[in-house]
């Protein structure tokens, strides 16, 4: 790959649609347009079109034959989205088109793009930064209001105006302590060690709200992990199914029948959920069964919030036994006892199951019939009520990415070492060591400070044409 090249790639999603969107980007892109376009004005050439308009004309091969109708944009160096000249060719959305289009601009001397290439050259070229690149591909994947506002908020550069606020004051901060350096045998005092102390408070206390604003940009993103246990044949699969509003998993009356995690998303009033159906517990000699079982508490333990699903006609006593194994598991979750199967219920039996579940400290219950439909609504409210996801503004900058996360924490560690050090009254190189790596961290983050490597990993993720 190299950056002289000029790319080429369908940028709408695969298939047949009513159009396709082919993007030409590179010093060639509007010299090979020429080659294969053809106006409907006088000149006919993209190279005489105004920027940043459109133009109608047709494709045609080199024996003149008409591949299709279409509508030309054409974006000029720097002010397009990747700072180089680009061309759009908006044509019918048939398979056949794209291809016969793609494989005639690649013999006139494009280059199919690679995944993420566009997104890389507009980071490269300086019109994004590294965070605001990767809130493009959390743009395409977005699938809530919510997750879309985070990723609008960080693409059009709230993140990284907080993290370039942030990387000022450190710059302020280590300018002050190395100036001190330059005439330490003077001891000229340029720092005052009580001031340097608040800003630096002050600087810990962003860096530790951003990173902890992870746990909810996380959830926004993926989605909140929903596990749902229980013994066998209780009704697990038969509310997944409900929840989804589709017959994701397999449902029989044999016992046993769901042997691995089954997950799927489902967003419910404005919070995805991430639906985890886990292998009923029950005793089982088969080894099959039994890896089914030992995932089932492995994804209880990464779940936030666990439904679990019991059969509503059978004796308390089963249902108190089981509870010796979850119970423990769940103290740090929200745990929904599902009472299923109130169909085949008499008033007494509930009667029953309700004292039951009084006695259970700080779980919630629920009676209803996955397999009749009945209060699934009132479980769903419960769901979103449990969810306790905060509104997030426009405008709020909440931190979603991992890598993000990760850099952070590093930064804040590298913070809490300057606190400490001016605690202590260390050195100021020691100091200034340590508001530059924190400076490093924060820096890793937006792309100023970055490798081969990390640009590989993060733009291979990317759709090819993005």
């Amino acid at each position: 790959m190299t950056a002289n090249d000029t790319i080429c790639a369908v940028s709408t999603a695969p298939g047949t649609g009513g159009i396709a969107v082919i993007r030409i980007s590179g010093k060639d892109a509007i010299s090979i347009t020429d080659t294969i376009y053809r106006s409907g004005k006088k000149e006919g050439k993209i190279c005489t079109q105004t920027p940043y308009t459109l133009s109608y004309g047709h494709i045609e091969d080199e024996t003149g034959r008409i591949i299709d109708d279409v509508v030309v944009a054409l974006f000029r160096a720097p002010r397009s989205f990747t700072g180089e000249d680009v061309v759009e060719i908006s044509c019918h959305g048939s398979i056949y088109i794209q291809q016969q289009i793609i494989a005639l601009l690649i013999r006139k001397g494009c280059r199919a793009a690679l995944p993420g290439e566009f997104t890389q050259r507009a980071f490269e070229n300086g019109k994004m930064d590294l965070s605001q690149a990767e809130a493009v591909a959390d743009l395409i994947a977005s699938s809530s209001e919510a997750s879309h506002r985070l990723a609008i908020n960080q693409m059009r550069g709230g993140f990284s105006r907080e993290l370039a606020r942030l990387r000022n004051r450190l710059l302020d901060f280590v300018s002050l302590v190395e100036l001190e350096l330059d005439f330490s045998e003077e001891e000229v005092e340029f720092a005052n060690r009580v001031q340097l102390k608040e800003m630096a408070v002050q600087i810990e206390q962003v860096i530790r709200r951003l990173a902890e604003s992870f746990s909810v940009g996380n959830v926004i993103k993926n989605g909140l992990p929903v596990a749902i246990i229980g013994e066998t044949n209780v009704g697990k699969s038969t509310l997944l199914n409900r929840l989804l509003h589709e017959d994701r998993a397999l449902v029989s009356d044999i016992h046993g029948t769901t042997r691995d995690v089954i997950e799927d998303t489902f967003n419910l009033q404005g919070v995805t959920f991430r639906f985890i159906d886990t292998a009923g517990i029950r005793e089982t000699q088969d080894t099959i069964e039994s890896m089914g079982i030992e995932r089932t508490f492995q994804k209880l333990k990464q779940a936030a919030i666990v439904l679990w699903v019991v059969d509503a006609t059978r004796p308390v006593r089963e249902i108190e036994e089981l509870s010796h194994r979850i119970l423990p598991m769940c103290e740090d979750k929200k745990l929904i006892l599902v009472f299923n199967k109130i169909d085949c219920l008499i008033k007494a039996e509930k009667e029953e199951k309700e004292k039951f579940a009084s006695t259970l400290p700080g779980i919630e219950y629920i009676f209803i019939s996955a397999k009749e439909n009945e209060y699934l609504s009132a479980l769903e409210n419960r769901l979103v009520q449990a969810a306790q996801i905060p509104q997030n503004q426009e405008n709020d900058v909440i931190v979603s990415n991992v890598r993000h996360y990760e850099a952070l924490t590093r930064a804040h560690t590298a913070i809490l070492r300057v606190l400490q050090g001016l605690e202590t009254g260390i050195s100021g190189d020691f100091l200034s060591q340590d508001i530059r790596e924190c400076m490093h961290y924060l820096g890793e983050i937006t792309g100023q400070i970055t490798s081969d490597d990390i640009l590989h990993t993060i733009f291979s993720r990317f759709c090819v044409g993005k």
